[in-house]
């Protein structure tokens, strides 16, 4: 196998332009870590488009292979954890950024970082998941484990028709939560709908003005977009009430004043999928197999074949991209 390669889509750059291609990798050359692992499906996400084209500063080292989402069977293993013919899922831990990702037909990764596929879900959910799901799933255990219960009023998903987003919205409304689905796209309304959504709220049209504290109208939030959206979910959320935040593509910045957060006692959590605890990887993932189980995900991921990518994050830059998409690699259909 040493002699073999692996057909991969690397991210070069030039030191003025980064762009994306095919290339035959040898295997040898795939990544560092005790698994090697036979690539079934990987996923597309936002940070991978531009990743890919280079639309944003994502890949921190050239070449690369890129994908942050990866599900296969292990060819390889040195440690005792994992045995050949294992199938495991990999997320987060700089995968596609600082180290070889998924878009290849082979991929080699620390045995920490990879979690066995829970019983009964197959590779291609756990793609139609993948780091989209482990955020919403993130998002939602921190809301409730600050005290959010379905009872206690609504509960908005900002950027709602998106691949976390539509994630997020059908695993609330799983859980008895009665949904907000803010979003800005008409086409959309349908769709959020049966994902489970409550209720359809425009997306505000200047989020970022307005009086430090409006009308009190969530319960809590995941918010997948941040910037002057994630203003006016913070002036807008009730007393005591929780927003989980882990969006950029509103904005980086946050204006805000501490009124919400002393005259409402408002709570704003950070998600960082990238890095937390292996325990709390594992059970978030047997949840998404359980109560946190999308009931819609033959509605919310599609399936495109390995040369497909570059219309994908065409899709993406753009803002046509509507829920996930899984990328079948070595998967069957």
């Amino acid at each position: 196998m040493s002699n073999e390669t692996s057909l991969a889509y690397r991210i070069t750059s030039d030191g003025h332009r980064v762009r994306g291609d095919w290339a035959h990798v040898p295997i040898a050359d795939v990544g560092a870590g005790e698994l090697l692992i036979r690539t079934s499906y990987s996923s597309v996400n936002f940070k991978d488009a531009l990743a890919a084209t280079g639309a944003g500063k994502v890949v921190r080292t050239f070449p690369l292979i890129g994908g942050i989402d990866v599900v296969g069977v292990v060819a390889k293993s040195t440690d005792g954890r994992f045995q050949e013919g294992d199938e495991v899922v990999v997320t987060g831990f700089a995968l596609g950024e600082e180290h070889d990702g998924g878009y290849s037909q082979w991929v080699r990764v620390p045995a920490d970082w990879a979690v066995p596929l829970p019983d009964g879900m197959t590779a291609w959910e756990s793609m139609a998941l993948g780091t989209a799901g482990i955020t919403a799933a993130l998002a939602i255990h921190r809301i409730e484990h600050n005290g959010l219960l379905p009872d206690e009023g609504p509960v908005a998903v900002t950027g709602a028709s998106g691949g976390t987003g539509s994630l997020a919205v059908s695993m609330l409304a799983g859980r008895g939560y009665d949904v907000a689905a803010v979003t800005g796209k008409e086409d959309a309304h349908d769709y959020l709908r049966r994902l489970g959504a409550g209720q359809i709220v425009e997306r505000p049209t200047a989020p970022g003005t307005g009086r430090p504290l409006e009308s009190a109208r969530w319960a809590g939030a995941v918010d997948a977009v941040g910037g002057d959206l994630l203003t006016w979910l913070i002036r807008t959320t009730e007393r005591h009430g929780s927003i989980a935040t882990f969006g950029n593509v509103g904005g980086h910045e946050l204006s805000t004043s501490v009124l919400p957060f002393i005259l409402r006692g408002i709570n704003l959590l950070g998600v960082n999928t990238g890095y937390f605890s292996d325990q709390l990887r594992r059970q978030l993932w047997q949840r998404m197999n359980s109560d946190l189980r999308p009931r819609h995900l033959n509605e919310i991921a599609r399936t495109i074949d390995f040369h497909e990518l570059p219309d994908a994050f065409d899709e993406f830059l753009t803002g046509r991209m509507r829920g996930r998409v899984v990328v079948r690699v070595n998967g069957r259909t």
